[in-house]
């Protein structure tokens, strides 16, 4: 779905710009030598659709984009497998049986523990507790080499309603009316996480982890769904240098800070890309429609990916 090849779109120069750090000599992208160097070990992405994205291309760079006979799908040993009725899994996990190399992805767009309050009733409402992790998290972080954490986008009043999540703390439906701000509650709920990931490290001595900070969307003129659009296909139009040493993602930054978990900071680099978006060319285009938050593949998550690797 996210193959701009597939689509209407005719210009791809955005796929030849790579990133290079000033003073830092990344090595080129290997898929054999990554797989030989993850040997044995499971890499895992936990959060919203960025996030997956983040894992998909991961999942391209490793297979060569091919079909491949030593690719497994390990989806059940985790839990993922289509409900029924659902549309798609909760996330996905594959194995690269030659090297016993497991790539994994679970959907988490809050990392907030959801919990539905009524499991017998479709519509029910969800907890959403601010302060406690993804199950999925707590209970398979012992079987992870590398996590790489992300949230953002749907901490907004639209998505939390729409999901039908109710905020609690301490087990309990939130009533202190300032943490029910959006942007308090999305603050406490990253430090929270952050901190309990930090204090499972110590017994975890073999994990990397790792925070994402957020990717940004280059809607212009309007929201995606008031006409916005990002029809600019000429790479770096903004510039291509990035000078600045803070984060353009001060909550996530802020949230590992005096941790063991590291930054992978993503946001300004990434900020300079506003032509690599999947834009009005997604394979079912709709009139009017632009996704300016999803990336083209293969595209600019691989920077990330890249990135994330050299710091492996």
């Amino acid at each position: 779905m996210w193959a701009c090849r597939l689509t209407q779109r005719t210009d791809f120069s955005f796929e030849g710009y790579q990133w290079q750090p000033e003073n830092c000599k990344m090595l080129e992208f290997e898929k054999s030598a990554f797989l030989r160097r993850m040997q044995d070990r499971t890499i895992a992405f936990i959060g919203d659709s960025l996030g997956r994205q983040q894992f998909q291309s991961l999942m391209c760079m490793a297979s060569g984009g091919e079909r491949r006979e030593d690719i497994e799908n390990v989806g059940k040993e985790y839990g993922l497998v289509k409900a029924r009725g659902a549309i798609r899994p909760d996330g996905w996990a594959y194995r690269f049986s030659n090297t016993n190399t497991t790539i994994l992805y679970y959907w988490s767009a809050s990392l907030a523990d959801l919990e539905p309050l009524n499991i017998t009733d479709k519509a029910t409402d969800v907890a959403m507790h601010l302060d406690r992790a993804p199950a999925f998290m707590r209970r398979f972080l012992h079987r992870f080499d590398v996590l790489v954490l992300n949230t953002g986008h749907h901490w907004n009043r639209g998505k939390i309603t729409a999901n039908r999540w109710v905020m609690y703390v301490n087990g309990k439906p939130l009533k202190d009316r300032k943490l029910l701000e959006i942007g308090n509650a999305k603050n406490f709920t990253v430090h929270s996480v952050a901190r309990w990931l930090d204090s499972q490290l110590p017994s975890h001595p073999r994990l990397k982890a790792f925070f994402r900070t957020i990717s940004p969307r280059h809607f212009r003129n309007g929201d995606w769904n008031t006409g916005g659009n990002c029809d600019n296909t000429t790479p770096l139009t903004g510039g291509s240098e990035i000078s600045q040493d803070e984060s353009s993602d001060p909550v996530i930054a802020a949230a590992v800070k005096g941790t063991n978990i590291t930054l992978l900071d993503i946001t300004a680099l990434s900020e300079l890309r506003d032509e690599g978006h999947i834009s009005r060319y997604s394979v079912k285009a709709t009139t009017g429609v632009n996704d300016c938050l999803h990336w083209c593949l293969p595209g600019i998550p691989d920077t990330w990916n890249e990135l994330l690797i050299a710091q492996v």
